[in-house]
């Protein structure tokens, strides 16, 4: 039997959470629903995520439970507002630092100018190749299955759209980046095909997730926070 001050879960709320590092998306999705069956006292409840984040990136993630579950799939249309840390001269097999930094690639020729050219033609409608280590299927399968046996698979490039790029900050090794882009883009992929635009190479070293759609980063609950709302709740 449910708890009374559980229902508002349970009939449906949107919650807004900043991911730590190293956390997968279904690791906060199940420490969530644990907080509240446990604050509560209810045995389960539904709680789902609006679209993943890696576990080397962090910031914003919706969290839907109960009856907003439902509310998921309009949520991952929306564009997405990340802040990247780009690394030039090497590159990785999963375009950032989950594997091993392979291969030094030049970077003398690379300048502010340069790079400041080379992000502008990135703006706009594109296919991007999704990473081998992803989590798209492939032949019923998470890709990332492949990729961790080195089985090499061919995945199908997908539509993305890069709406705004800003130059953050530049330095060799490593410069920052803003970008605003569709459902669906892979900010590792960025990374690569930045890498070869600019004749070196390039893996994403940090990633930051800041908006979706209207939902800010700044809104968002860290899971002690949302520990203190709960304990509020309870108490109301």
């Amino acid at each position: 039997m449910s708890s009374e001050k559980a229902i508002p879960f349970e009939e449906g709320k949107v919650l807004l959470f900043n991911k730590p590092l190293y956390w997968t998306s279904f690791d906060l999705v199940n420490k969530v629903r644990i907080m509240i069956c446990s604050e509560f006292g209810i045995k389960k409840i539904k709680v789902g995520h609006a679209g993943t984040l890696d576990p080397l990136a962090t910031g914003l993630m919706i969290i839907c439970t109960g009856k907003a579950t439902k509310k998921i799939e309009d949520f991952k249309d929306l564009d997405k507002e990340y802040y990247s840390t780009m690394h030039f001269g090497q590159t990785t097999p999963s375009f950032d630092l989950e594997t091993e930094t392979e291969g030094n690639y030049p970077t003398e020729h690379i300048t502010k100018e340069q790079l400041e050219k080379v992000l502008q033609g990135f703006l706009g409608e594109q296919q991007q190749m999704p990473p081998l280590h992803s989590a798209k299927y492939i032949d019923g399968k998470r890709a990332y299955e492949f990729a961790r046996k080195g089985i090499e698979k061919e995945l199908n490039p997908v539509n993305i759209v890069f709406r705004e790029i800003d130059l953050v900050s530049f330095g060799i090794p490593e410069t920052r980046i803003r970008l605003l882009c569709s459902k669906g883009t892979y900010i590792r992929s960025f990374a690569r095909d930045l890498g070869i635009a600019l004749g070196s190479g390039c893996y994403l070293a940090a990633l930051e997730r800041t908006s979706i759609g209207s939902f800010k980063l700044e809104e968002a609950y860290t899971l002690e926070k949302f520990d203190l709302q709960l304990k509020k709740l309870k108490q109301i």
